[in-house]
């Protein structure tokens, strides 16, 4: 027999009058959408609202609810009640009926996402940028078991120094490009590539491993870090910056020359210049040169203003770099393209 799980009507009421000079609502918005599986936070916003970074204003999230967002879930509908005069946003949790044998999964992990993981799931717990400050604490596979070359998980291998107080769980990575900052030239960091997993054995100068797991060869001379925390995948809201951020792209993941919507880059700015998980920039274009006829002298260059060309969002934060998706692009997005605070 159907089994029913009736949930009370949940209202999160928000005017917009007072958010009326920065809160637009798209043209084409509907008046209701219910929540389905595969939805995203970012994609019901866009529905709504013209920039769907504007999420958390509508909802007047503060910062704390920012970083620990109320999670929205299948089923769930979010209205637009034009009832008392202005604009108002609500959740409602509608019943919901279960049909035999369907199993149901932990809440948290039923909530829809903020934004697509697939593009971004590889980068969420893989270590993809050796600061200086962890290259220097980071250790070196030595050698492996029966002189091996090419080594592969169940591989014993040893390192050149792992102490007990690192902890036995590891991540082998190998070192890729630096990361420049194309302003002042400075090394920010530098860019590595997620091998595997491996499992400590015996801690000392050298310790012993075994790997656990690989996504490609690895070999002698590859790098271990210690394995991060785990990054929950719900725990971000799109949002602008409350100070203003001014960077580049210096990097564009799998070194393609140009990227799109769902692309991953890397920006030469993070947690030093105020970047968190969330945050939003827009992607700017600068304007080119040109001669103006009327101008005097004769043909002196202009410059014409940069144009915005889309809109990422910040998914990995380390100290000078952070990992990005581009959610919107209207033309190709190219390294060194400026990302700024939205305005």
């Amino acid at each position: 027999m159907s089994r029913h799980i009736i949930t009370l009507l949940l209202f999160c009421c928000i005017s917009l009058t007072a958010l009326a000079d920065e809160i637009l609502l798209n043209e084409q918005h509907p008046d209701r959408h219910v929540v389905v599986k595969g939805d995203t936070l970012w994609g019901i916003a866009g529905q709504f609202l013209k920039d769907p970074w504007q999420w958390p204003k509508v909802w007047q999230l503060n910062r704390s609810e920012i970083k620990n967002p109320h999670l929205i879930y299948p089923g769930n509908v979010v209205y637009l009640d034009m009832s008392s005069g202005s604009p108002q946003l609500k959740l409602r949790l509608e019943s919901v009926t279960l049909e035999p044998d369907v199993q149901l999964e932990p809440l948290a992990q039923a909530a829809i996402p903020s934004l697509n993981l697939t593009a971004i799931k590889p980068f969420l717990n893989h270590a993809t940028v050796i600061e200086t400050n962890a290259a220097a604490n980071s250790a070196r596979i030595l050698a492996a078991q029966d002189e091996r070359l090419v080594l592969s998980p169940g591989t014993r291998i040893y390192v050149d120094s792992i102490q007990p107080e690192d902890g036995p769980n590891w991540q082998i990575v190998r070192d890729s490009e630096n990361l420049i900052d194309p302003d002042s030239k400075a090394v920010l960091g530098q860019e590595a590539r997620y091998l595997g997993e491996a499992l400590i054995k015996q801690y000392g100068t050298p310790a012993s491993a075994e790997i656990v797991s690989a996504t490609e060869e690895v070999f002698s001379g590859d790098r271990l870090l210690v394995r991060p925390p785990e990054q929950a995948l719900t725990n971000f809201v799109p949002h602008a910056p409350e100070t203003a951020i001014s960077g580049r792209i210096i990097s564009i993941y799998s070194g393609v020359e140009e990227a799109g919507p769902l692309s991953v880059v890397a920006i030469n700015r993070g947690a030093e210049a105020g970047l968190e998980l969330g945050h939003v920039l827009t992607i700017n274009r600068a304007g080119r040169a040109i001669k103006n006829p009327q101008a005097e002298p004769a043909n002196k260059q202009i410059q014409l203003p940069d144009e915005r060309i889309g809109v990422l969002m910040v998914f990995r934060v380390f100290e000078r770099v952070s990992y990005a998706l581009i959610m919107q692009a209207s033309e190709p997005v190219n390294k060194l393209d400026s990302v700024l605070s939205p305005q």
